[in-house]
């Protein structure tokens, strides 16, 4: 049977700088992680929120360009913003701006060396969830009331 080589193997090896031929190591795959894991579902929706809060942003910048240019435009992005439709979109650029927000502190405190123990991970993630679902809901609350008053 003939010996088959993989292409990649080539990319895998390497050199050290006193020439001795090594093998890199590969990069994990989606396949190594458990995508039910905490810490690795919470990384990925990090991720995932960042790009949904940045692409929620061009509705901040139409908002604003909007009530720059003039009442007729103001009103139709309002008239967009207050349907059913916008309401589910604020809703959910504010649950992912909370939701970013909040995984973006634990980051900071991973990054101060603190909360790296398996019990302190889950607790923090379990807080991050919570806490976006608190924080949305508490501030669509203030909204309306805001808008009522």
């Amino acid at each position: 049977m003939a010996n088959s080589h993989d292409a990649r193997e080539a990319t895998m090896i390497g050199r050290r700088t006193d020439g001795t031929i090594i093998r890199r190591p590969l990069s994990p795959h989606l396949q190594v992680y458990d995508m039910m894991q905490m810490t690795s579902a919470l990384s990925i929706m990090h991720r995932i929120t960042g790009t949904a809060w940045s692409l929620g942003l061009i509705f901040l910048v139409w908002w604003l360009a909007a009530a720059a240019a003039g009442p007729d435009a103001y009103a139709s992005v309002q008239w967009f913003m207050g349907s059913f439709i916008g309401v589910i979109m604020l809703f959910g650029i504010t649950a992912v701006a909370w939701y970013h927000t909040l995984a973006g502190l634990r980051h900071l405190m991973w990054d101060a060396g603190y909360g790296y123990d398996i019990p302190t991970t889950y607790r923090t993630g379990w807080m991050v969830i919570i806490g976006t679902g608190v924080m949305t809901v508490l501030t669509w609350i203030v909204a309306i009331i805001a808008w009522a008053s």
